[in-house]
């Protein structure tokens, strides 16, 4: 997708997202056969349900026919919110993972990576329970965002809601 055409769907469309109380966290356009293919991805701090997505997708539908932002071609609309194995890029991205297991790929001299519990995220960093080994006490770690190459949420099959926690 040139960013000529990014730029102009991100305009066209982040009111619209905005409006729902949503984020606008990608756009991506690609072939699938003859036809093009629209992938935009929305989140929140309370996460994204089904009826919200269904009700925005119907939204830039809406604008999109009133505009010729995707040419002229057939083309499919996908709304949906990211997936679990979303890198964590953004400040808001850590904000939401806060409580979840993360893995992080570390840069400089701690290269390597980190798998631990996000605590805290504040402007500098990020607050992390690094797992006890064999029986061992969890342990506490400070994270500058400086010192992250990359990171992704972890998939926990036996993790408690925080809904069972507060019961």
């Amino acid at each position: 997708m040139s960013t000529t055409q990014s730029e102009r769907l991100r305009g066209l469309l982040e009111p619209l997202v905005s409006a729902q109380q949503l984020d606008l966290e990608e756009i991506e356009v690609s072939r699938a056969g003859r036809r093009g293919v629209l992938r935009i991805i929305v989140d929140s701090d309370e996460g994204v349900e089904l009826d919200a997505c269904a009700e925005l997708s119907r939204a830039i539908s809406q604008k999109l026919d009133e505009t010729d932002a995707m040419g002229e071609g057939e083309y499919v609309l996908e709304v949906s919110s990211p997936g679990a194995d979303r890198p964590l890029t953004e400040h808001r991205h850590y904000v939401r993972a806060t409580g979840r297991l993360a893995r992080f790929h570390l840069t400089g001299d701690g290269s390597g990576e980190l798998v631990a519990r996000i605590l805290a995220v504040d402007e500098d960093g990020l607050d992390l329970e690094v797992p006890g080994v064999k029986g061992r006490k969890p342990t506490a770690r400070r994270l500058a965002f400086d010192e992250i190459a990359k990171a992704r949420v972890e998939i926990e099959f036996n993790r408690k809601d925080k809904k069972e926690e507060e019961a």
